[in-house]
C-alpha cells in the first residue's frame, strides 16, 4: 500500500463517505436539496421546470426526456410568456437533473433548453424488502424528482450539435443492428451500444440464471477488447505509440459517451485512459492504481455510487480478477490453462459473492463453469456486432453476413441459459446477508490470503539452510515440507467453505407473515419454522409484473427457494397477476424459486372461468400439483396449521359468477396460541354465514377483506374475531376509496391496531421463538413491524 498512495486515498475517501452517511449527511443517500425546497415541491406538485436536454428515450407509446441543470420555476401558475421575466427575477432554484415523462412525443435535440410543466414527484423509494431501490439508482445520477404528464411549454432554437450527433449515431447503429441481427438484435444492441430497452425479458432472465448477464453491459471486457484491439491495430498499421494511443484514447472516450455512460462503462473508460496514458508516457500500467483512480473520479462526481450495485459489482469483479486472483496463483501455484481459468472464475465469484447476495439474494453456481466458455467467445459477438454496425452504414447485406458468427455464438448462449435454468441447484438462493456478515466474510477471506502467504513462505518456500534434515529439496533449491501441499490446500478449502457458510447463515423466526405492498391487490408470504413457505394470493391492478418486481425479490431477499404452496383466495386480477407470472417463470425455468402446490378454492366445474382454468394449466405445465380445498379441510405444516373456513361444499358456477368475492377462500392460521385470519375479498354477507356456521373464533391478527371496502369487515364480525392487529392492502392511488372511512371507524371502535400498506409499505407479523405456548405472562405472542420500522405487540 505504501507504493500505491492512490489506493490508500481511495480507501480513505470511501471511509469518509461512510462516516458522513452514518452521521446523517445526505452525500450517499437521501435527497440533498434544502428542506424548504422539498417542502415547497410536496405542497406544489404541479410545477414548471427549465432544463437542458441530455437525451430522449422513446418506447411505443411513451417518451421520457432527461434534463440536466434543471431549475424549478416559482409561481408556475403564470403563463409561459411570463417565464422569461420569472427567470430574471431569480425566482428559481436548482434541482439538478430530472426525468420527465411527456404527455405526448416531442422532438427535443440534445443540448436544447426546454420549459416543461407537469406533476413533480420525488423518486419513489422501495416499498418492500428486496425490491429494487429506484431512489438510490437515480440518486447516483443526480435525479431526485420525476415529472409525469409533462407538457413542453417552450424550447430554445439552439442545441448541441455534437451531443445530438452522438445520439443520432447511436440511434442509427441501433436501427442497423435491428435490421441485420434478427431475434438477437436486442442482445447485440445491449452489448455494442448499452441499449437494454429492446432486450427481451426472457433472454435477460435466462442470462441471469446462467450467471452470464454481465456480458450484456458495457464493461471492461468490451472496452479492453475494442480499445486495446484498436490500439494494436493502429500500431500494426505503422502508427507509433503516441498517435496510436491518442487516437484510441479519443475514440474510446467518445464511444463511452455514445453508449450512455453507465458506471461500468465509466470505470472501464477511465481505466483504459490510464492504460493509454501509460503507453504514451512510457510508464508501467498498474491495475490496482488505475482501479482506485477510477473509483475516486466516479465517487467525487457522485458519492451515491458507493451504494450502487453496478458500481460495486464492476469494481469487485476487476478487483477479484486483477488483484485477488494473482495473489491466489502466487499462493496455490495453480498450473494449466483450464485449471487457472476455473480458479479465476471461482475467485471472481467469491470476491463478489456478498455484493451479489446483497442486491439479488441469489447466485448462479453454474455461471462459474459457463463463464469459462462465455468469456473467451464474447469477443466474437462484440467484434461481429461492431463490424456489422459499421459496415451497415454502407452495405446492409454485407453487414448481415458479418454478424453471423456472433449470432451463432448467441444461439449457444441461449441453449446454455435454458439448460442452466433446468439444472437443480444451478442457482443458489441464500438471501441477503447482514452488514456484519459481509464484513466478517471479507475479514475471513483476507485472513486466508494472508495466512496462506505466510504459511507458504515458512513451510514451502523456506531456504534449505533454515530447515531440518527431513525437508525434501525442490527444483528451485528450496526445501518442501512433506505433505505441506495437501494440508495447505485442505485447510484453505475448509476456510473458504467456512466463510461462505458464515455469509449464508440466516436465523429464522418460528413464524413470519409478511403483507407485501403490491399496490391495489394482495400478496402475503408466510414462513414457518425456517422450512415451510407459503404465498397467499399475489396480484395487483395498478402495478405491472408484481411477481417479478415485488414477490420474487422478497422471496430471494429472505432466502426462500421453494414455496410449499400458493393459495389463491379467488381469481380476480388483483389476487393472481403476480402468481400467473411466477407460474410462467417456473414452467420456463426462468426462476430459481420452485413451487410444490397450487391450492385453489373448490368451485367445481369452472370451464368458463378463464383465470381459474389458466392457473390450473400453467401449474400443470410447470409440474406443479393442483389441490382444491373447501370448508373443513386442514393442511398441516410442522406446528403451523391452516384451516379452510370457506368456500362451502358444492359451490355452483352460477354462485361464482354472481359474486366471486363472496366465494373467496377464507383461511385461519394457527401456530400454538397464535391465530390469524385471511379473508380474501369476502363481504358482510359471507361474514354473517361464517358466524352462523360457528367457525369464527377469537384471533390475534386479521387480513382485512376486500382492501378495506365499506361492504366488508362488519361490526358483528369484528366483535366475534376481536383481532388485535389488522392489515389492509391497497394502493395510494386507487379509485375505489379503499380503505373506506366507515371500515376504519369500525376498526377503531373495536380497538384494533391498523396497518395500511399504502402508508407503511410491507408490514410483518412474527413470532421469534419456536415455542408454541407462552412461557410466562410477560412473553408476547407476536411482534409487529413495518418496512424499516419495528414495533412490539401482543396480548
Amino acid at each position: 500500500m505504501r507504493r500505491r498512495p492512490v489506493c490508500v486515498l481511495c480507501l480513505l475517501l470511501a471511509a469518509f463517505l461512510c462516516v458522513t452517511d452514518w452521521l446523517g449527511f445526505s452525500m450517499i443517500r437521501g435527497n440533498p436539496l434544502p428542506e424548504s425546497v422539498q417542502t415547497w415541491i410536496s405542497k406544489h406538485p404541479e410545477s414548471t421546470i427549465c432544463g437542458e436536454v441530455v437525451r430522449c428515450q422513446e418506447k411505443e407509446e411513451t417518451q421520457s426526456v432527461y434534463l440536466k441543470n434543471t431549475y424549478l420555476i416559482y409561481n408556475s401558475e403564470k403563463n409561459s410568456e411570463e417565464i422569461s421575466t420569472e427567470i430574471s427575477s431569480n425566482k428559481k432554484v436548482l434541482i439538478d437533473e430530472v426525468k420527465v415523462n411527456l404527455k405526448k412525443k416531442e422532438k427535443l435535440p440534445a443540448g436544447s433548453l426546454v420549459f416543461v410543466s407537469g406533476k413533480l414527484t420525488e423518486v419513489e423509494e422501495p416499498r418492500n424488502p428486496g425490491e429494487f431501490d429506484s431512489r438510490q439508482y437515480y440518486r447516483c445520477r443526480h435525479i431526485y424528482y420525476m415529472m409525469n404528464k409533462g407538457i413542453v411549454r417552450r424550447r430554445s432554437s439552439f442545441h448541441s450539435g455534437y451531443g445530438q450527433f452522438l445520439l443520432d449515431a447511436r440511434e442509427r447503429f441501433e436501427g442497423i443492428l435491428d435490421q441485420i441481427c434478427g431475434q438477437e438484435a436486442g442482445i447485440f444492441q445491449a452489448m455494442v451500444l448499452g441499449e437494454k430497452s429492446n432486450l427481451d425479458q426472457e433472454v435477460k432472465l435466462r442470462y441471469q440464471m446462467a450467471g452470464i448477464i454481465h456480458i450484456l453491459a458495457i464493461s471492461g471486457l468490451h472496452i479492453s477488447l475494442l480499445g486495446v484491439g484498436l490500439y494494436n491495430l493502429l500500431k500494426r498499421a505503422g502508427l507509433g505509440i503516441w498517435p496510436a494511443g491518442l487516437i484510441s484514447l479519443v475514440v474510446m472516450l467518445q464511444y463511452g459517451l455514445m453508449t450512455g455512460g453507465s458506471v461500468s462503462t465509466m470505470r472501464a473508460v477511465c481505466m483504459f485512459l490510464l492504460f493509454a496514458g501509460a503507453k504514451i508516457a512510457g510508464r508501467i500500467y498498474d491495475l490496482p492504481t488505475a482501479l482506485a483512480a477510477s473509483a475516486i473520479l466516479i465517487l467525487v462526481e457522485s458519492p451515491g455510487y458507493l451504494l450502487d450495485g453496478g458500481f460495486l459489482m464492476s469494481f469487485g469483479a476487476v478487483l477479484g480478477i486483477g488483484v485477488v486472483f494473482p495473489a491466489v496463483l502466487e499462493i496455490w501455484n495453480v498450473e494449466g490453462k483450464i485449471l487457472r481459468a476455473l480458479f479465476g472464475s471461482v475467485v471472481v465469484q467469491l470476491t463478489t459473492l456478498p455484493i451479489v447476495l446483497w442486491f439479488y439474494g441469489e447466485v448462479s453456481v453454474v455461471g462459474i463453469f459457463l463463464n469459462l466458455l462465455v468469456l473467451p467467445t464474447a469477443g466474437i459477438v462484440l467484434g461481429s456486432g461492431v463490424a456489422g454496425a459499421l459496415t451497415g452504414l454502407f452495405f446492409l447485406k454485407g453487414a448481415a453476413v458479418l454478424v453471423i458468427p456472433g449470432r451463432a455464438v448467441l444461439k449457444i448462449y441461449e441453449l446454455l441459459g435454458t439448460l442452466a435454468g433446468r439444472i437443480p441447484f444451478g442457482t443458489w438462493v441464500l438471501g441477503r446477508p447482514r452488514s456484519w456478515q459481509i464484513v466478517g466474510y471479507y475479514v475471513v477471506c483476507g485472513g486466508i490470503l494472508w495466512t496462506g502467504r505466510k504459511y507458504r513462505e515458512h513451510y514451502v518456500d523456506k531456504p534449505a539452510g533454515d530447515r531440518g534434515k527431513e525437508g525434501i529439496r525442490g527444483s528451485s533449491g528450496r526445501k518442501k515440507h512433506p505433505g505441506a501441499g495437501v494440508i495447505f490446500h485442505a485447510a484453505g478449502l475448509a476456510a473458504v467453505c467456512l466463510a461462505v457458510f458464515f455469509l449464508s447463515y440466516r436465523q429464522k423466526e418460528a413464524l413470519r407473515i409478511t403483507f407485501l405492498d403490491v399496490g391495489q391487490g394482495d400478496g402475503i408470504v408466510v414462513e414457518a419454522e425456517g422450512k415451510w413457505n407459503l404465498l397467499i394470493d399475489g396480484g395487483s391492478t395498478n402495478k405491472s409484473a408484481v411477481g417479478q418486481y415485488q414477490i420474487l425479490p422478497y422471496l430471494k431477499y429472505r432466502g426462500i427457494s421453494r414455496l410449499d404452496g400458493i393459495y389463491i383466495s379467488h381469481t380476480d386480477e388483483d389476487h393472481i397477476s403476480g402468481v400467473r407470472q411466477i407460474l410462467e417463470y417456473v414452467g420456463k425455468g426462468l426462476t430459481a424459486v420452485k413451487v410444490d402446490y397450487l391450492i385453489l378454492p373448490d368451485w367445481g366445474d369452472q370451464r368458463e372461468n378463464k383465470n381459474y382454468t389458466e392457473l390450473t394449466e400453467l401449474a400443470q405445465n410447470a409440474g406443479i400439483s393442483v389441490l382444491y380445498v373447501k370448508r373443513g379441510d386442514r393442511i398441516q405444516y410442522g406446528q403451523m396449521q391452516l384451516d379452510v373456513l370457506w368456500p362451502p361444499e358444492n359451490v355452483s358456477e352460477e354462485e361464482v359468477k354472481k359474486d366471486i368475492n363472496e366465494e373467496a377462500m377464507v383461511l385461519e392460521l394457527k401456530y400454538g396460541e397464535l391465530k390469524g385470519l385471511f379473508t380474501g375479498d369476502i363481504g358482510q354477507e359471507t361474514e354473517a354465514q361464517l358466524k352462523a356456521a360457528g367457525v369464527l373464533e377469537d384471533v390475534d391478527f386479521l387480513k382485512v377483506a376486500h382492501h378495506g371496502s365499506r361492504y366488508s369487515t362488519g361490526m358483528e364480525f369484528l366483535e366475534t374475531v376481536t383481532p388485535e392487529v389488522a392489515v389492509i392492502s391497497c394502493s395510494a392511488t386507487n379509485t375505489y376509496g379503499h380503505p373506506s372511512p366507515e371500515t376504519l371507524e369500525r376498526l377503531k371502535d373495536a380497538g384494533v391496531q391498523v396497518l395500511i400498506t399504502k402508508d407503511t409499505g410491507a408490514a410483518a407479523i412474527w413470532k421469534s421463538t419456536m415455542s408454541t405456548t407462552q412461557k410466562n405472562l410477560s412473553e408476547k405472542k407476536f411482534s409487529v413491524g413495518i418496512f424499516g420500522v419495528s414495533k412490539n405487540g401482543g396480548r
